[in-house]
């Protein structure tokens, strides 16, 4: 009986630790729902400078933890979203946004995979024209050269 009891009081213990510690990873929400769905869809917006591949809406990491309490601040002090945006990009630049504007900063980044892919294929097309004429026109051979070829397989089997 005592070590059933010592059993329950071991899985309680456990299973109070465990709630404990899923409480830990829970942020604060704004009061107001309207502000906390605007905070949310700012979240999406802003890359995780840890991560870089993914926005602070996904990413666990601390610091993009960090970066949502501020944008769940700047929201809740009554900033626009682009008032909340052009404070995070005056602290990180361009590359904290996930979409990053157009200009001449980024013009390089918006042009140029396009760019590259327009090289790419007018490169295959250039050394597909090219192999195309490389290819000499097939001819087929004259008597003579029949004749030749007939003569050296004679001596090549006989030799």
């Amino acid at each position: 009986m005592i070590a059933l009891r010592r059993a329950a009081l071991a899985a309680l213990f456990v299973a109070g630790c465990a709630v404990l510690a899923s409480a830990q990873g829970l942020e604060p929400v704004l009061p107001d729902p309207a502000q906390e769905a605007r905070a949310q869809e700012l979240h999406k917006r802003i890359r995780c400078l840890v991560c870089q591949n993914q926005s602070i809406h996904e990413s666990n990491a601390e610091l993009a933890r960090d970066l949502r309490a501020v944008v769940r601040e700047r929201v809740a002090a009554g900033d626009t979203d682009d008032q909340a945006v052009a404070y995070l990009v005056a602290r990180y630049g361009d590359w904290v946004l996930l979409r990053p504007p157009l200009n001449g900063r980024t013009l390089l980044l918006w042009l140029g995979p396009p760019f590259i892919l327009g090289a790419a294929l007018i490169g295959t097309g250039i050394y597909f024209v090219r192999s195309r004429r490389a290819i000499p026109e097939f001819k087929p051979l004259s008597s003579e050269e029949k004749a030749r070829v007939a003569e050296l397989l004679g001596e090549e089997r006989q030799g």
